[in-house]
């Protein structure tokens, strides 16, 4: 075996899970991340299908999922009076298991801790491949050398800048931006959320943690939009521009916004790549493939992604050049369809007018009493089932 000492950037999903792998087929990870610590909260994201539910299985960490779950059933569209107009099914939400994004990270983070060495609050400054391996600066750390790195960074990938170029490249942006932020739960919602929808514009509500609190999401459609992604004041500038006035509890929760312990603010995009490696160099997850964060599919994708990457290093006897050709060979059909659930997704939740939603909501209401009535959710599990995987152990 070669390549043993691989650095990992990202401690979201991706990376931990591809540490794990790693660990598991011999080799050494190292995990560095921007941030200063685990980031907590976020949304809500899920698992559906055999393909997603084998990796977890495989992991060994299915049934810590399972006690962490969000329980949620379906969400319900309201009315500016908060009445409901149209009721979703779970499944088509939630899927198998529905986890909070913050959890999910600390599970993985709990699986990998005690082998594999994580820096926080450090980034990759710059990285030099030679024949026999990367050097590496960082913007507080001293450098070091590596045998190879994997970016699990995410949609707005360091990585990936570094080695391939600057993210317009790669970057497809959907026309939407979002925002969510933990807050109370006022409205004492039981495993459901509330959704309010207008034009151009989308509000929801839903339960977190067994209904101790709740988390609020808004969307909002927009041309790309030149924001700092640190800036948190302007972003909550940007979004009370936005939704003030725009009705049901919109003004309330712009309110709350002011003291939330978290608060995430990004556009919807997704990545379309033609090579997901360069030399000793490769990405995995949303660096590489983000399916957009209103498919359903990232987390899923992200997990089955380590796991093939891992496994073929491994199967390869860490020879990248094999590895990382046979991994982009058995995950790119894949990616692809996970990418095409996201592709309406963002026209269906942010109707481009007032006339759209309300068309929609009438649609939703009938929904359930359609012949098609559990088609989204079916075409959902069809392409997250849609890869054979190997058994590297």
């Amino acid at each position: 075996m070669k390549n043993l000492n691989v650095l990992i950037s990202g401690a979201s999903v991706a990376g931990p899970a591809l540490a794990y792998w790693l660990h598991r087929h011999g080799f050494t990870p190292t995990i560095v991340e921007r941030a200063p610590a685990l980031r907590d909260g976020g949304y809500a994201v899920d698992f559906r299908g055999e393909a997603h539910l084998t990796v977890l299985r495989r992991m060994g960490i299915l049934a810590d999922l399972e006690r962490a779950r969000t329980g949620m059933g379906y969400m319900s569209y309201v009315n500016d009076k908060g009445r409901a107009v149209a009721k979703m099914p779970a499944d088509l939400f939630a899927g198998d298991i529905e986890i909070l994004r913050g959890d999910l990270s600390r599970i993985l983070y709990d699986a990998t801790r005690q082998h594999t060495e994580y820096i926080f609050g450090d980034s990759i400054g710059s990285l030099t491949e030679d024949a026999h391996g990367v050097h590496v600066t960082f913007e507080r750390s001293a450098p070091r050398r590596f045998d190879l790195v994997i970016g699990a960074d995410g949609l707005h990938s360091n990585t990936r800048r570094l080695t391939f170029g600057p993210e317009e490249q790669f970057v497809k942006h959907l026309g939407v931006y979002c925002a969510i932020f933990t807050t109370s739960n006022f409205l004492d919602l039981d495993h459901t959320g509330h959704a309010y929808r207008t034009g151009n514009r989308l509000v929801a509500l839903y339960s977190a943690r067994h209904n101790t609190e709740a988390k609020a999401a808004f969307y909002f459609g927009s041309p790309d939009l030149d924001l700092d992604r640190r800036d948190v004041a302007r972003q909550q500038a940007v979004l009370t521009e936005q939704f003030t006035g725009n009705g049901w509890e919109s003004d309330r929760l712009l309110r709350e916004m002011q003291y939330a312990p978290d608060f995430y603010f990004d556009s919807v995009g997704q990545v379309h790549m033609d090579s997901w490696s360069r030399g000793r160099i490769a990405l995995v997850g949303d660096a590489a493939y983000c399916p957009s964060s209103l498919s359903g599919m990232g987390s899923g994708l992200a997990l089955v992604g380590a796991y093939v990457l891992a496994g073929e290093l491994a199967a390869a006897h860490g020879d990248h050049r094999v590895a990382f050709a046979r991994y982009e060979q058995e995950m790119r059909e894949y990616a692809k369809g996970c990418q095409k659930m996201g592709d309406g997704v963002a026209k269906l939740m942010v109707p481009s007018s007032r006339a759209l939603a309300a068309f929609l909501n009438r649609y939703y209401k009938v929904m359930p009493y359609l012949p098609g009535k559990n088609m989204a959710s079916k075409i959902a599990r069809k392409a997250a089932e849609n890869i054979t995987l190997r058994d590297y152990r």
